[in-house]
């Protein structure tokens, strides 16, 4: 692993991080550790939200379409029933 050091930090910074930290039940160094991680992560997560867009949305079937092919497959079974379809 490495270290990181952070020079400069505005000393009411430092006694927020603190306070959290502590609230946390964790050391400066515990808490500071768990943010750069999860800070760390989100560009997975925007990465992955980057190709979600490239998605075309939906599959085109409509619900009309999901109870019709419901219906002919409870059809075919002999199990039909008396479910209204959506309006």
């Amino acid at each position: 692993m490495v270290a990181l050091q952070i020079r400069d930090v505005p000393e009411e910074v430092r006694d927020i991080l603190a306070d959290r930290a502590h609230r946390n039940g964790q050391s400066l160094q515990a808490y500071l550790h768990a943010l750069v991680v999860r800070e760390a992560s989100c560009d997975t997560n925007i990465g992955l939200l980057d190709e979600l867009a490239d998605w075309t949305p939906g599959s085109g079937v409509t619900a009309e379409d999901a109870v019709a092919a419901r219906d002919a497959a409870r059809a075919e079974r002999g199990t039909v029933t008396d479910t209204p379809s959506p309006q």
